[in-house]
């Protein structure tokens, strides 16, 4: 295992259709993909990807189209479309084995997309304060409401308090740089992912997901003032998961505690590969019954 000094995030540039695309990319092993949030880069997470690539894999860390400087989509802005891109991209790469993907945020939404066009893609899925679930609120006299109800002034004025606490202030430079510049050069992009973000509801995918055997992990910060917890339960209830929640954290928790989200990722990952390795080794119950059968064979015959 590589050790964490040893470990660094490498800017690359290519096309896919002609169109520019940048993307992160570090260490060696099983792929992993990560997806960033709505307004940011693979960039502003650097510090938090090489904490994943140093317990060995290999993680492949795109600006999603219309974002840093990857180029835009042209025509309609969908999940089916940026699920697409995705694929596209690794094949470009020459990645055949199946990856596992990560998504904070929007991104979060992307790589649900991603599985649920692509699931011989995908080996598991990891859910980082994401959005999907659709839910705003619970209860009251209106009963459920959608994401779609909220007003964009409410979206706004929850995201700035994400940065009171003192240990989130020190990334908001970051966040500002990639916010700013991604609103300076495509500004339609921003506000195209915004309107696509709100009226997100993934939780049909989830569930085809989740009944298809595929391992699906969601992580949420109990501050998240962007992301409520009505959407996080709609997500787990959705996956069949029960969620982690992170004590004390908001939104962009994982920009400012790299090593915690790192730590997290590889143990959820590290969890559903357990899983999956003992769901494949037992015994279906037609083996069950096909050994039932040939006992009672043997007995008869006797």
């Amino acid at each position: 295992m590589p050790r964490l000094d040893d470990v660094r995030l490498r800017w690359h540039r290519t096309t896919l259709d002609g169109q520019p695309v940048v993307y992160g990319d570090a260490g060696e092993g099983p792929p992993l993909v990560f997806l960033h949030g709505w307004g940011l880069t693979a960039r502003s997470y650097a510090r938090a990807l090489p904490m994943i690539a140093a317990t060995g894999a290999r993680v492949i860390a795109p600006a999603l189209p219309g974002f840093g400087k990857s180029a835009p989509l042209d025509g309609e802005y969908t999940f089916e479309k940026l699920a697409r891109w995705v694929e596209q991209l690794l094949e470009h790469l020459g990645v055949d084995e199946p990856v596992a993907l990560v998504g904070h945020s929007f991104g979060g939404a992307v790589a649900t997309a991603t599985a649920w066009h692509y699931p011989d893609r995908v080996r598991a899925l990891v859910l980082v304060n994401s959005i999907g679930g659709s839910v705003w609120k619970t209860g009251g006299r209106r009963g459920t409401r959608s994401l779609s109800d909220r007003p964009l002034w409410d979206w706004g004025l929850r995201l700035p308090s994400e940065f009171t606490n003192r240990d989130y202030r020190k990334v908001l430079p970051v966040v500002l740089r990639d916010l700013v510049g991604n609103a300076m050069t495509n500004p339609r992009s921003l506000w195209r992912a915004a309107d696509l973000a709100r009226q997100a509801d993934l939780r049909e995918e989830l569930t085809s997901l989740a009944e298809s055997g595929l391992p699906v992990a969601v992580l949420w910060g109990s501050e998240d003032n962007v992301v409520p917890e009505a959407t996080f339960l709609a997500i787990c209830d959705a996956a069949g998961a029960p969620g982690d929640i992170i004590e004390e954290a908001g939104h962009a928790w994982l920009l400012a505690d790299p090593e915690g989200f790192g730590e997290l990722v590889t143990n959820s990952l590290t969890v559903q590969r357990t899983l999956a390795e003992r769901t494949a080794a037992e015994p279906t119950p037609s083996d069950d019954s096909d050994a039932d059968s040939d006992a009672d064979g043997v007995e008869a015959s006797a």
